[in-house]
């Protein structure tokens, strides 16, 4: 009889699971003695600073349209040119005019140093940065690149500012109307017709393209066209039509504008036209509130003439009627600085460089304006160094006042604290000949730049939106995007 078989089934599943579990023992040990290992931690590194560089090396890519000089630093030189300015104001250029001090050995012209032109000069600013070598802008967040198609935006060029302060310094009465005499206009054409003609505004409808228009007339002959562009200005106070019946400046009596929003287009500084002052050169204030300026204004600005009536006789409250020539700037340098608090009301438009010369001076700012737009807002809390009042509020007797001096010494040393460490924010001059050079980590050029950026998605989608739409098919703007 044959012996019984023996099932061989158990041996072998016993076999592969010690050989399984022998593998498993040695890629154990293997993994370990890997990660234990000095060279594991040199692979590991790399991955962690490849992280940390995608982070702090974002930038944006800018292309800059290839205008000709004549539409931005020949400007200057035309400018320099006048014989004289018999602007108000103009007196400290006429003296440059007179030495030739505006010329720079090589370097761009200097921009005017006139307070009705420079506090508008940030496309000076901006350009000098994109003028600088590569090797030199290291510091910035944007980079320079000279293929349209690698750009995320594409820089416009033109001095908007200064055409159009020639025009109003040469022939006033033309400046409203599209006519040949008007050689602003005929500037605004030019450029227009040459940006609209690359393939680059083609490709985007001019989404993409970046427009400075910081003075509220800049540009204006043509602003339906460049209407969806990125524009920096420094408030939606230039973009509103008043109505012809319009007396008393109130939003009712406003056609709203749907141009400008703060979705696609970036809130800039004016330039300060006050020195700057140190925290620790802060001294005792013995004033209340502060303010000089022109009391009688348009639209909005009409606050200022009924604040001022209520204010003028009040103890501890100054206001003063001038303007930032020599001796006015000496006077609101004095004013600021021995002054608690600084009236800002609206003006023609709903803010002004009185605004950052405040910051400059460590004077609270009193905002008492209703449709105010401030830059970098989302990266600056302005109400941890300023003060906010409603205009209906503001108009109430003595409630201002009251609501001044109701401020300990303690809150308005951490307002003026929380003050100092924005007022680099604000700085454009980077202190170089035409502003070709290195700027400030912190100034006013990178933080533009950076905002930008921040508005890239929606201009890319809108782009693609853009493209989508059949053949004669048109959308009416319709943002009211605040």
């Amino acid at each position: 009889m044959a012996p019984p078989k023996h099932n061989s089934k158990p041996s072998s599943i016993c076999s592969v699971s010690s050989l399984f579990l022998s593998i498993s023992v040695i890629f154990t040990l293997l993994l370990a003695l890997f990660l234990l290992s000095p060279s594991s931690k040199s692979l590991k590194t790399p991955l962690s600073s490849s992280c940390t560089t995608s982070i702090t090396t974002i930038s944006l890519n800018v292309y800059v349209v290839d205008l000709p000089t004549s539409l931005n630093y020949g400007l200057l030189d035309k400018y320099w040119s006048l014989s004289n300015d018999s602007r108000l104001g103009s007196e400290v250029d006429n003296e440059i005019r007179s030495t030739h001090s505006w010329r720079n050995n090589g370097k761009p012209p200097s921009y005017p140093e006139s307070p009705l032109i420079k506090q508008y000069s940030a496309e000076y600013w901006i350009m000098g940065d994109l003028m600088t070598p590569q090797e030199l802008r290291s510091g910035s967040f944007a980079k320079r690149v000279f293929v349209p198609e690698e750009a995320d935006v594409v820089f416009v060029p033109f001095f908007g500012t200064v055409s159009a302060e020639l025009q109003l310094g040469v022939a006033k009465g033309v400046f409203r109307k599209k006519v040949d005499g008007n050689e602003d206009y005929v500037r605004q054409r030019e450029v227009l017709d040459f940006v609209k003609g690359t393939d680059a505004w083609k490709r985007s409808g001019g989404r993409d393209h970046v427009f400075v228009l910081t003075d509220p007339v800049a540009m204006s002959h043509v602003r339906d066209e460049i209407a969806p562009s990125i524009l920096l200005v420094v408030d939606f106070g230039g973009w509103y039509m008043v109505d012809s019946k319009a007396s008393n400046g109130n939003s009712s009596d406003m056609i709203q504008h749907t141009q400008v929003s703060v979705l696609k287009d970036v809130i800039v500084p004016y330039t300060h036209m006050l020195p700057r002052l140190d925290l620790l050169e802060n001294q005792k204030r013995q004033t209340l509130l502060y303010f000089k300026g022109a009391k009688h204004r348009h639209r909005g600005g009409l606050v200022r003439e009924k604040l001022w009536d209520l204010l003028i006789n009040e103890p501890g409250v100054i206001m003063e009627e001038g303007f930032p020539n020599a001796t006015g700037k000496e006077q609101s340098i004095k004013g600021m600085r021995t002054s608690e608090f600084c009236l800002h009301p609206a003006g023609d438009t709903p803010t002004s460089c009185r605004l950052f010369d405040a910051i400059q001076s460590l004077c609270i700012p009193v905002i008492v304006s209703d449709n105010i737009e401030l830059p970098f807002e989302g990266t600056i809390d302005y109400t941890e160094f300023s003060v906010f009042i409603a205009v209906g509020e503001a108009l109430q007797p003595n409630r201002l006042v009251n609501h001044l001096k109701s401020y300990t010494d303690l809150q308005k040393s951490k307002f003026r604290q929380n003050m100092a460490r924005v007022q680099s924010f604000f700085e454009y001059d980077n202190g170089y000949p035409g502003g070709v050079g290195p700027i400030p980590l912190d100034g006013a050029v990178n933080h533009i730049w950076r905002k930008v950026h921040q508005k890239l998605p929606m201009i890319k989608e809108a782009i693609v939106r853009e493209k989508r739409k059949p053949p004669n098919v048109s959308v009416p703007r319709r943002c009211q995007c605040t």
